[in-house]
């Protein structure tokens, strides 16, 4: 078809569907029509659209669901697709009516009734809606009155006309005349834009065909599509969605993405826009009913596009088809050719089989015939003896070209002699060395140990003495190790090791406690004798067969006819039959003593000999192991030393770091001072209290940057001195170095709290001042705390402990970053992170977790509360205020008030969970916290999570009853065995409960 001729079908195509569009618009009458505002296209004829007078309707459903839908029940089971729910739509996290279509798992396809457009959601964002919210849906599905799609929905025309259409009615009124309604309960319509027939713009461009309604419509009269009015009517009729595959977003004007989707959903179509009803309520306020020059533009804009995009797709179309049949004909011809040439072949290849049946018939009779003869000449005793014999010389030449060590007993022998004649002994030097650190210990005790500067001073110098001596020996050390083979002997017994396992498999695996000092010997003197034995019966066959092949011989010359021969007829008929036997014999017995199988005092000897040649390789390589651990000690010790070879280390530049710290501090304070006073004047310089602030700033981040610098250089002096200088702390005493050891660095003394730009905490600060800051890049919170002289070294020591099982756990228990004394007032602070919305009690307020959650957090609770027992701290303050949440799968445990002693955290009043008692019974009877006890208090908080509203009822023996609450059968278990008042799982035991390990699995 010729370009022309594709143009002139579009165009009567065109002017047909014109013609038929006046005739039906000119019985039309547009007052009596009704007015909806569009809220989603599906395609080029089909679109969703709420009636005009239904805006205070959807108002009042937003206002209810955005009241009940947040704390309502969530769905549970599988949902009924008959049923109207609240579902949470991911991008504004709004709540809109929805009905599900299909569920995969914990996701759900649902599709929004009041806008038109679907989306999938988790279970957690679908909510119960009550009886007086099963309303009927707002939005109803239109469809243009005698039309039907011209192109499949993959297909480029398919999407250019629903882009067309979306341009052209989304989000703007139209008035509908209704003409039929569909089984699916899509209602058949003439939609008009001002005086604009939709349809007839739709049918110009050929994105749909003419087509009168056939016999899916309803054969009801339109007066039975009159619209329901009121917010409580019954429930009417919802039409199905787009269609069975595709898949839309929540109601507003946003994409949702193909990775939101489950793996179940992924086939699912893309997702369309939809509109929220806010923004459907501003455009039907804003777009007047009747747009006519806008609808002309737009008309007229789209059809100069359309129509040079249909003439070259039709060009295009039409050179394709052309392409296309072309190829088709080619491959018909050449599928006739193959189609002959595999015919003629198949003949070709019968004949031939029909050949090989006939050859492959006399061949078998052929050796039939054969088998008779040889069977007739072999039927003899000397055949038989002949054949045998060959067959088991045969065997005998195999086995002595093999492997000489070939079996487990020869493998075991060599063994044996490489690790017993190649071991590595430990060096000579090595006894030196440890008198020379002894004598090095000694002195840095007595240096640690030392109070006056005048005995200081002469420890130094026999420290430095005892030091060169000991680089000296060390340096002799490092030489002889450096000479041994450690790296290749450790390869070498490695590969003997899974050799020997590899072969001695069931011995491996046996614990062997004493092994026979003589096993070696035995095991030698056992191998010796069955080598002699081999040779004695090799050394027979060797005879044997000498004599077997003297016969032959002098059999050959006997019959030979070229010469006289010496050989008489007794000699060659003389003992044939013993020479047979005994070369048959020997043979038989060389083969039998290698295939024998070792009896149970000779496997009971190479097993001794095994275990004892795995124990000298284990005991070889734990020395070798630790020559190479003593020769990186001490030459990491070497390299240190030899940099304060010719001078000593100070403290010169921690104590100008201070200087610098002091001088900042004094600055920021002045500023902050001038700040105040320019802030309380008369007239507000507002531009320079802009630039003060700046320089306070600017003052607060150096401060801050040299208290990081004065924590590095505190580190590094602690290294020293916990090394070779101790002396360090006895020169220095204004460096307050034994206060930052035994804070295990907590302890900045360099701060307070008037440095700091913080903000109060008032929702947190009900039973201590709590503030929020920026410290050094990140956001903290700082606790502070009352105390006297006696609470200020409890609290040091608390900390210190803490903060050292904090950094072997990093993940599960609260870190502290730092700890102050106030300078003018009796007050200590300590500073932790700060947790958005992170403790227990408010995620559970705001969100509550979920079953499988909650078990992961309490697993991490578990793993950070195991970590302090294992260091013998018993917490006493486990409550949901202090028991962390990080992305809702990541239990921490908080810190505790250090400044009061385990019994008195664990009277606190703070020891609740709703109406559950976090206090242990004993401690309730005046006994002192333990480990147990932290244990009930984290089974009340697994019983809180699961059952919030749970009303605490205690039996007689004080244990708590929740034997009614339905729980889950291993929770149930598990709680039976932590809210008890003896005999409760310690934390290790109740991580390795079934409720836990299920995690794993």
């Amino acid at each position: 078809m010729s370009t022309n001729t594709s143009i002139h079908c579009i165009t009567t195509s065109t002017e047909e569907g014109r013609g038929l569009m006046e005739e039906r618009t000119q019985e039309l009458d547009f007052e009596k029509m009704e007015l909806v505002v569009v809220t989603h296209v599906v395609d080029a004829i089909t679109f969703w659209a709420q009636n005009v007078t239904e805006d205070k309707t959807t108002e009042t459903i937003d206002t209810i669901l955005s009241e009940k839908c947040p704390t309502a029940v969530r769905v549970t089971g599988k949902p009924s697709p008959q049923k109207f729910y609240g579902a949470c739509f991911s991008e504004d996290r709004c709540w809109y009516r929805c009905k599900v279509q299909q569920q995969v798992d914990d996701k759900f396809q649902v599709s929004y009734v009041d806008y038109g457009n679907t989306e999938v959601v988790d279970r957690s964002d679908l909510a119960e809606l009550p009886e007086d919210l099963q309303t009927p849906a707002l939005a109803k599905k239109y469809k243009f009155w005698g039309f039907h799609l011209s192109s499949e929905q993959d297909s480029p025309n398919y999407s250019q006309g629903k882009s067309f259409l979306q341009n052209l009615i989304y989000g703007k009124k139209l008035r509908i005349n209704k003409k039929s309604v569909c089984f699916d309960g899509t209602i058949l319509v003439q939609a008009f834009q001002g005086n604009h027939d939709i349809g007839e713009e739709v049918l110009k461009f050929k994105f749909a065909r003419v087509s009168l309604p056939g016999n899916r419509e309803n054969p009801f009269p339109a007066k039975a599509l009159q619209k329901q009015t009121g917010l409580w009517s019954s429930i009417g009729t919802q039409g199905d969605s787009d269609s069975p595959g595709s898949l839309e977003c929540m109601p507003k004007l946003r994409p949702a993405f193909s990775s939101q989707m489950p793996p179940g959903l992924t086939d699912l179509s893309t997702s369309t826009t939809s509109m929220t009803a806010d923004k459907l309520q501003t455009e039907r306020e804003q777009v007047n009913e009747d747009q006519p020059p806008d609808a002309e533009m737009v008309i007229n804009q789209l059809s100069s596009q359309v129509t040079g995009q249909m003439l070259n797709d039709a060009r295009s179309e039409l050179q394709m088809v052309k392409q296309d049949l072309e190829q088709k004909t080619k491959k018909i011809e050449k599928l006739e050719e193959e189609k002959s040439t595999i015919q003629k072949n198949a003949e070709h290849l019968q004949h031939q089989l029909e050949e090989a049946r006939l050859e492959l018939q006399k061949a078998t009779e052929v050796r039939q015939k054969e088998e008779k003869s040889v069977g007739v000449h072999l039927d003899t005793v000397i055949g038989d003896s002949f054949l045998q014999l060959a067959q088991k010389m045969e065997a005998v030449k195999k086995q002595r070209e093999s492997n000489p060590c070939s079996t487990a007993g020869d493998r075991l022998l060599e063994s044996v002699t490489v690790v017993v004649n190649n071991r590595v002994i430990m060096p000579f030097s090595s006894e030196k060395l440890e008198v020379a650190w002894d004598s090095y210990r000694q002195i840095l005790k007595k240096l640690r140990d030392c109070q006056t500067k005048g005995e200081l001073e002469d420890l130094m110098k026999s420290r430095n003495q005892a030091c060169s001596v000991l680089l000296t020996v060390i340096n002799d050390f490092l030489l002889e190790v450096d000479s041994l083979p450690i790296s290749e002997r450790l390869e070498s017994l490695k590969e003997v090791s899974s050799s020997l396992k590899a072969v001695f498999t069931a011995d491996s695996n046996d614990e062997v406690s004493e092994v026979e000092d003589q096993a070696f010997e035995k095991f030698c003197e056992w191998k010796n004798q069955k080598h002699q034995n081999s040779r004695s019966v090799q050394h027979e066959t060797d005879m044997a067969l000498g004599a077997l092949s003297d016969w032959a011989a002098n059999t050959s010359k006997f019959f030979s006819l070229t010469g006289k021969a010496d050989v008489t007829l007794e000699a060659i008929a003389e003992k044939v039959d013993d020479i047979l036997r005994q070369a048959e014999s020997s043979v038989c017995e060389e083969l039998n003593i290698n295939l024998s199988e070792h009896g149970d005092q000779e496997m009971k000897i190479m097993s001794n000999a095994f275990h004892k040649v795995i124990q000298h390789i284990q005991k070889e390589q734990l020395l070798l192991c630790d020559i190479q651990e003593k020769y990186k000690t001490n030459k990491k010790f070497k390299q240190e030393m030899l940099q304060w070879q010719n001078s000593t280390p100070k403290a010169d530049e921690l104590l100008s770091i201070k200087k610098r710290i002091k001088s900042l501090r004094s600055q920021l304070r002045w500023k902050l001072v001038e700040e105040g006073c320019l802030e309380e004047a008369d007239e507000l310089d507002l531009p320079e209290i802009l630039k003060k602030k700046e320089e306070i700033a600017e003052t607060r981040n150096a401060l801050f940057q040299e208290i990081r610098h004065e924590r590095e250089e505190y580190i590094k002096l602690c290294e020293l001195v916990k090394g070779s200088f101790p002396e360090l702390v006895h020169l220095y005493p204004e460096a307050e170095i034994n206060s930052y050891l035994s804070s295990e660095g907590l302890l900045l003394q360099s701060l307070d709290r008037d440095i700091f730009d913080a903000e109060p905490m008032r929702e947190l600060s009900g039973r201590r001042p709590l503030v929020c800051t920026e410290f050094q890049g990140q956001k903290v919170v700082l606790k502070s705390y009352s105390v006297d002289e006696e609470s200020e070294v409890r609290m040091l020591e608390q900390a210190a402990q803490y903060h050292r099982v904090q950094s072997q756990s990093p993940s599960t228990v609260v870190p502290l970053l730092g700890l102050f004394f106030g300078k003018s007032d009796p007050l200590a602070y300590i500073m932790v992170p700060y947790f958005s919305i992170g403790s227990l009690r408010a995620v559970q307020k705001i969100n509550p977790l979920m079953p499988p959650d909650s078990r992961k957090v309490m697993r991490g609770v578990l793993q950070g509360l195991q970590s302090l027992h294992v260091a013998g701290i018993t917490h006493a303050s486990l409550n949901p205020n202090n028991v962390f949440v990080l992305n809702r799968e990541q239990g921490i445990v908080g810190d505790y008030d250090f400044t009061k002693t385990p019994e008195q955290r664990a009277v606190d009043r703070g020891m609740l969970a709703g109406s559950i008692s976090l206090v242990a019974p004993e401690l309730r009877l005046g006994q002192l916290p333990s480990p147990a006890s932290d244990m009930y208090a984290i089974g009340g908080l697994m019983l809180w999570l699961y059952a919030p509203d749970c009303k605490a009822v205690e039996n007689e023996q004080h244990e708590l009853e929740f034997t009614g609450l339905q729980l889950e059968n291993r929770l149930q278990s598990l709680l039976s065995k932590l809210l008890v008042c003896a005999g409760r799982l310690s934390a290790l035991e109740a991580l390795d409960d079934d409720y836990f390990l299920s995690l794993k699995n």
